[in-house]
């Protein structure tokens, strides 16, 4: 019999790419949504890549609700927590972001426990490593983001808390065979969608940069990660011994700036891409009134570089490379604009 999993977050832009990875290893998905209406949608894209036959159910579960986590783990050997709010406009009220991050991480480790399941894996993301947000920095799995830097946005505070309260958690526990934690934390995520929404951060700000209606871009670099990618160690990190009790930057191995990116869409033929920078002191100001730049206020003239060596060595793991991810997700728009 297959090895169940739990993933929660299955209807989202990562969740469906795990789903994905999980069925094609040969394991049996358990997938989790805010609303049972959103099954159907799930199945489709799912199989545009492989057929789940028998090996795919669905539950109903909210990261701000207790009902329904200890029936959701019943008979899952291994928890891949997915689920978390995102959106690219910064809340008035940050709480919006941090209360179902760090509450459904919690969430999710209890039922867990409770249940006996071997190891969970969380997706966190590069914005906890951030260390002091206010420099550019080397960023490896020692890092953790500054809570006190300025301009440090929700998403990231959010990202944080529920990361740090994650291992908290795994640390509490005093018995011999303790449940096992590994941690994935990707950069940007970009690579083509399998569901057809435009709506998230990166298809959002891909299908504006193709269409020509992002005049200027932001002068930052940050190592790039590939959706795929992502999917791939979420689902390796579930059974590798030396995955235990460790975070794993999953990204391309150096930082790209966004105007290399449109770059690369420019001479691919997608002529409406401008690569013209916006000048640092524009977007601080409107910064200071558009709640969306706001939230990239912390990247704003900086390059992060993240060290994914131990993630290419654990697994055994080369990056896609970014012209793949940013083709491959150009063309995945271009089919649906």
């Amino acid at each position: 019999m297959n090895k169940k999993v739990l993933l929660t977050g299955i209807s989202g832009y990562i969740g469906n790419h795990c789903a994905v990875e999980l069925l094609k290893n040969g394991y049996s998905v358990r997938g989790s949504v805010r609303n049972l209406s959103k099954k159907e949608a799930v199945i489709e894209a799912i199989n545009k890549q492989i057929d789940p036959k028998d090996n795919l159910e669905f539950c109903e579960l909210d990261l701000l609700e207790d009902k329904g986590w200890d029936k959701a783990m019943e008979g899952c050997e291994f928890v891949l927590h997915v689920a978390s709010p995102y959106v690219m406009i910064e809340p008035k009220d940050e709480n919006k972001y941090i209360k179902p991050a760090v509450e459904g991480t919690l969430r999710a480790l209890e039922a867990a426990k409770k249940s006996g399941v071997k190891r969970v894996v969380l997706t966190s993301s590069m914005v906890s490593m951030l260390e002091n947000a206010d420099k550019s920095i080397n960023i490896d799995y020692n890092s953790w983001t500054n809570m006190k830097a300025k301009n440090i946005s929700a998403y990231a505070k959010s990202k944080t808390l529920a990361e740090r309260s994650a291992w908290d958690f795994i640390k509490k526990q005093n018995e011999e065979n303790p449940m096992q934690l590994s941690v994935v934390n990707p950069g940007p995520v970009f690579g083509p969608t399998l569901s057809g929404n435009l709506e998230g951060a990166s298809m959002g700000m891909f299908k504006n940069m193709i269409l020509g209606k992002m005049p200027m871009l932001p002068k930052s670099s940050i190592n790039m990660s590939d959706v795929r990618d992502v999917a791939k160690i979420h689902v390796l990190a579930l059974e590798n011994k030396n995955a235990n009790g460790k975070r794993f930057i999953v990204t391309t191995e150096k930082p790209y700036a966004f105007q290399e990116l449109a770059q690369i869409l420019k001479s691919n033929g997608y002529d409406k891409v401008s690569t013209k920078l916006a000048p640092n002191f524009l977007l601080k100001f409107i910064g200071n009134f558009d709640r969306e730049a706001r939230s990239m206020r912390a990247f704003i003239g900086k390059t992060y570089n993240g060290d994914v060596s131990s993630t290419m060595e654990t697994f055994d793991w080369k990056p896609i490379s970014v012209e793949k991810t940013v083709l491959d997700t150009a063309k995945s728009i271009e089919n649906l604009i």
